[in-house]
This record gives C-alpha cells, sequence and structure tokens, in this order.
C-alpha cells in the first residue's frame, strides 16, 4: 500500500514541514511513503467558469494540480498536514481545492479517483484552543468528501509556534500514526 503525507504549507522548513517528517517515518514501516509540499507544485487559480460542471475536465491547461491529483491516485493512505492560516487552512491549499471541482462528486459528469482510499488530518495552530484546530480538520473532511474519500482520522496540536515545538508533542503524532 502507499501513503501519501502532504505539506499544505507553503513552508518547507516548518513545523507542519516537521510533523510532515514525523508522520512519514512513522509511516514508513506499514507502507511504500512519499511526501509532497504544495509549494513543490505550480497551479493557476480556478476561473470558476464551471465548464467541468459539463464535462469533468477542467478548462485550464494541465498544471500541478494536475500533477497532486496524480499522486492522490497513487496513493491508498492521504494524510493532508496543515497549518492554520487565520483560523483556515492556507491559501495555496484553498486555491488547490478549489482547482479539484473536476474530481468533486457535486455534478456530474466528474473526474474520479479510484475508491478505497483513506484520508486523514493533520492540523497545527499557534494558539492553546481547539476549535480552530477543529474547523481547519473540517475542511479537510469536507474536501475529501467531496473527493468520496472518507476522512478517518485526525490529529490536532495546539500551541505550535515553531519547529521547536514539534518535540513537546511527539507522543500524540506517534498515537495518531499508529490510527493508520
Amino acid at each position: 500500500m502507499n501513503a501519501l503525507i502532504f505539506n499544505c504549507s507553503p513552508v518547507r522548513t516548518g513545523a507542519t514541514a516537521a510533523m510532515v517528517q514525523i508522520i512519514a517515518e512513522q509511516l514508513s514501516a506499514r507502507y511504500e511513503t512519499v511526501t509532497a509540499c504544495i509549494d513543490d507544485y505550480s497551479f493557476r487559480f480556478c476561473k470558476g467558469c464551471r465548464s467541468c460542471h459539463k464535462t469533468g475536465v477542467c478548462a485550464l491547461p494541465p498544471d500541478g494540480a494536475a500533477r497532486i491529483m496524480a499522486a492522490f491516485e497513487a496513493a491508498d493512505i492521504i494524510v493532508l498536514a496543515a497549518p492554520s492560516y487565520w483560523a483556515d487552512v492556507p491559501g495555496q491549499f484553498k486555491a488547490f481545492i478549489d482547482r479539484c471541482t473536476p474530481w468533486s462528486n457535486t455534478h456530474e459528469p466528474h473526474a474520479a479517483l479510484s475508491g478505497g482510499k483513506k484520508g486523514y488530518a493533520a492540523v497545527l495552530r499557534t494558539g492553546p484552543g481547539m476549535q480552530e484546530c477543529e474547523r481547519l480538520t473540517a475542511t479537510v473532511a469536507h474536501f475529501l468528501g467531496h473527493l468520496e474519500i472518507p476522512c478517518c482520522g485526525s490529529l490536532c496540536l495546539t500551541g505550535v509556534e515553531s519547529r521547536a515545538d514539534i518535540p513537546a508533542n511527539m507522543q500524540k503524532i506517534l498515537d495518531f500514526c499508529d490510527t493508520i
């Protein structure tokens, strides 16, 4: 089985990247594991033209969004790791979600990923409250749901200002990995 751990933060070396690295190391004992960062891909914004609602194909030329979806297709397990940017997912990740409208089950026809995939959300924020983490987890679960991938679990870390705060959360990360 193949696992994709996707850093939805544009920061390749921050706290989210550190969390991704730990998750990948843990899962690599059980799965063929690939990591990627949203910043590794370049893609245009959705134009809202809705042509994909009629064709199931994006009207924009293929770009990084299609390459990310190819990575989703190759994976059996998809872990989406996102930090909080003003109480929601980073704009780069939201732009990618918008570009996934051709694969969304909200219209027919739509493109589709192969079945049997499982999704997971791993989110973190700087503040102490869980409400913001729950909002990010809901965004990830909503996105996965429209791709017909069940969100089978989540990890929510609070009080994470930087990469240096990740070791204090190691047991929570390890426990999360055990559920995958």
